[in-house]
């Protein structure tokens, strides 16, 4: 699995779907103008914009281990703290944000109950952390159909359904188990149209994620195989794909 991808190909996989997820992650978590706030696990800024507008950059921050994204990050939002940094070690001293988000982030870090405590640890008390994380164990993800093909010839694919807070409440027993009080559950959702099959199919050639990782593990052959068979499930015309997202808040 790989995020050591140019932002172009991010957005074209997923950033397209999480510009529509972060107004919703941020009104979830009461973000409003006179805060400042966080964005860990940044990517090339789509919910970083989100804060932008409501708070002005001088009062955001970000963080994401990915170069290319933090450059990206940095070069879209001036005036905005865009740091290389993991979730888990975040360079930033106790209290010193009224909230700290993840938006599509918890089930890649390497230890989701650590990034969430250093997510609460950087929030002054009674701030709010807030997550959200695609419903890949439920099958409403915007892979889903990606994922169910790939399952169809390979039965012991590593899909991502198992992955930290895809399932439902998961992400609320991840809050609880990193000190997080007042936890609250939510569902995001996302649409978004697609012109045909090729355009869907396009942006998992980008070797973005772990579907990406795994078209790019493929022989021309498998991967034909694969494009074929997601191709029979789709639509031929212009479809939309909706997604949802399992989302939690609690307060540090």
């Amino acid at each position: 699995m790989s995020f050591d991808v140019a932002a172009e190909a991010y957005h074209q996989f997923m950033g397209r779907y999480s510009v529509q997820l972060s107004p919703q992650l941020a009104d979830l978590a009461g973000v409003r103008d006179g805060q400042r706030a966080l964005d860990v696990g940044c990517g090339p800024g789509a919910l970083t914009a989100e804060l932008v507008t409501r708070l002005g950059a001088s009062f955001v921050a970000a963080v994401d281990p990915s170069e290319p994204f933090v450059a990206a990050a940095r070069a879209r939002h001036a005036g905005v703290d865009v740091r290389q940094a993991s979730a888990e070690r975040l360079p930033f001293p106790d209290r010193a944000f009224n909230a700290a988000l993840a938006q599509l982030v918890v089930h890649f870090m390497t230890d989701p109950v650590a990034g969430l405590a250093e997510m609460a640890r950087v929030t002054r008390r009674d701030g709010v952390v807030a997550a959200c994380v695609w419903d890949h164990a439920g099958g409403q993800g915007p892979l889903s159909v990606f994922w169910q093909g790939a399952r169809a010839l390979d039965p012991d694919v590593h899909d991502e359904s198992r992955l930290a807070g895809a399932r439902e409440g998961h992400l609320a027993e991840l809050f609880e188990a990193a000190g997080l009080h007042e936890i609250e559950s939510a569902a995001l959702s996302a649409d978004l149209e697609h012109p045909d099959f090729d355009a869907w199919w396009e942006p998992f050639t980008r070797g973005v994620g772990p579907a990406g990782a795994y078209v790019a593990s493929l022989d021309a052959e498998r991967r034909t195989e694969l494009r074929e068979r997601c191709r029979s499930l789709l639509p031929t015309g212009p479809f939309v794909i909706t997604a949802q997202a399992w989302a939690a808040r609690g307060l540090a």
